[in-house]
Parts: structure tokens; sequence; C-alpha cells
């Protein structure tokens, strides 16, 4: 959008940022001149500043994102990106693998929030947190990734009521994307060689167009998918 503010200079902290829509953001943030840092696992590309972290571990996510901050200065951005998912029958899925794909896609993404916090109330800066259209949208056999983005959508609209007037909050709904997330599944579960995915290109461009709105201005909800996604509406 013309007139708006790049994001030159600003740090953005981005969860899950080696790999999937995390580094597509991770990328177009450095382009636009941005300085990226990476919570992951596995380490980003391009020598991007970074903590390695399991984020099932929400004490060391908070701590991952102290560091960060401290480390960079401050904060201008965080995008929680991270997320997994196990597909399978609530029955037949293990306890502990239900309970992971809750912590790491919902409470991870509140623990960083919350470690970030103070950063961002200083810099006046922004949040983007990643839910998904099955967020707003129930499917079988997804009763830990439902639950999960759900309360990531819950969450973020309140924290946006909570935050407002102090810090952007923004919530991404992206559809099924072109990324190594379901390589993992069971054939079952994996898309289909026509299935319509979109590129993680295009999230994370809408992404960008959220952080770059000045103060006073946010975009508080956008649903990205390719034209003809079934998970949606």
């Amino acid at each position: 959008m013309t007139g708006t503010p790049p994001v030159t200079g600003r740090s953005v902290l981005v969860t899950g940022g080696s790999s999937g829509l995390g580094a597509a953001v991770v990328t177009a943030v450095a382009r636009a001149g941005g300085r990226p840092l990476v919570i992951d696992r596995q380490p980003p590309g391009d020598g991007v500043p970074w903590v390695e972290c399991d984020l099932a571990d929400t004490r060391a996510a908070e701590a991952a994102t102290r560091q960060l901050a401290e480390r960079s200065g401050g904060l201008d951005a965080v995008v929680t990106a991270a997320g997994m998912d196990v597909p399978g029958r609530l029955i037949d899925v293990p306890a502990d693998t239900w309970e992971r794909i809750v912590t790491v896609d919902l409470l991870a993404t509140v623990a960083v929030v919350r470690a970030a916090l103070p950063f961002l109330e200083s810099s006046r800066g922004s949040i983007v947190t990643v839910a998904s259209t099955l967020g707003v949208k129930a499917v079988s056999d997804a009763t830990a990734y439902c639950a999960a983005k759900f309360g990531v959508v819950g969450f973020t609209r309140a924290l946006a009521a909570e935050l407002a007037g102090q810090v952007n909050v923004t919530l991404l709904i992206p559809g099924g994307m072109r990324t190594a997330f379901f390589d993992e599944r069971d054939e079952q579960y994996r898309p289909g060689p026509d299935a319509s995915l979109n590129d993680p290109a295009d999230s994370a461009a809408a992404v960008m167009f959220a952080l770059a709105q000045p103060p006073g201005c946010a975009v508080r909800e956008m649903v990205v998918c390719a034209e003809q996604e079934t998970s949606y509406p």
C-alpha cells in the first residue's frame, strides 16, 4: 500500500523460521531491509541470528525470545509461524503426540508473545499470529490441530482487544501451502497431486503488509489461501 513505512532496520522475530512459511517470512523481511531473528530446532539460512529451541518447552521458548530480543537491542515485531500436526483419529493418536501438537501450535505461541510483550510495547511494535483455515472450520482426524488453531484464533482476538493502542495484533489464517508440512504424514493425510495449495511466499507477503501498517492502523485478520482452497470457508 502506497505510503506505508518499510520494515528497514526493524527486528522481526519469527518462530519456525527455518522452513515453510516461517522461512518465507524471514526471506521477505531480509529483502525489505529488516533484521529477521529465528527460533527453531534447525538453523535458518544465510547466517540469520537464531536460537535453537524445541517450542514444546514453553519456558525455553520464553527464554529464547528474551535472549534474541536482548541480543538485538529490542524487538519490533513477532511472527509465530511455527506449527505441527499429526493427523489421526483421537483414539489412535498417542496422548503425548496430541498434547505436543497443542503445545507447539498454541501454548508456545502464547509463551513467545508473552515474553516479547515488554519489548513490543516499548517499540510500539506488531504481532502476527498464524492460525489456519482449520482454526475456523473443523474436520475429522484433526482434533489436536483444530483445538490448537481454534485456540490461536480466540487468543489473538482477545489479545488484539487487550493491546489496542499499544501493539498492533494481526491474525493470519492461511490455507494449505506447498511446504514440507505434509511430508511426514501417512499417505492418506497428504494432499493429492491435484490439491490446490498456496505458495508460502504469498502468505509471507500478507504478513509483510500487516507489519507495514503505521501506528494507529491495524490489519486485524487475513485469510490467505489458494483460490480453490477446499478447507475455507
